[in-house]
């Protein structure tokens, strides 16, 4: 198990914030049955988007899966 955590238009795809998640192995793993559950609307966040397992940045797909798993959408900087 995984807690995955969403932030801003990645909530809004996965209608939630956070979730534990039956998933084992790598973010590849974890991108897929995130795929598999939200479809295109997460599709969109996690093309240009990114994941922090257990507090650290990875775009790795074969990055091994930690306790926890945030995933960030892009942001607009100023």
């Amino acid at each position: 198990m995984v807690t995955v955590r969403y932030f801003a238009a990645a909530a809004e795809a996965a209608g939630r914030d956070q979730e534990q998640l039956p998933v084992e192995g790598t973010l590849g793993a974890l991108r897929q049955e995130l795929l598999r559950r939200y479809g295109d609307p997460m599709a969109r966040v996690l093309r240009s988007g990114s994941f922090l397992v257990d507090g650290r940045v990875s775009r790795d797909e074969s990055h091994p899966l930690g306790e926890s798993v945030d995933i960030l959408p892009p942001f607009a900087g100023g």
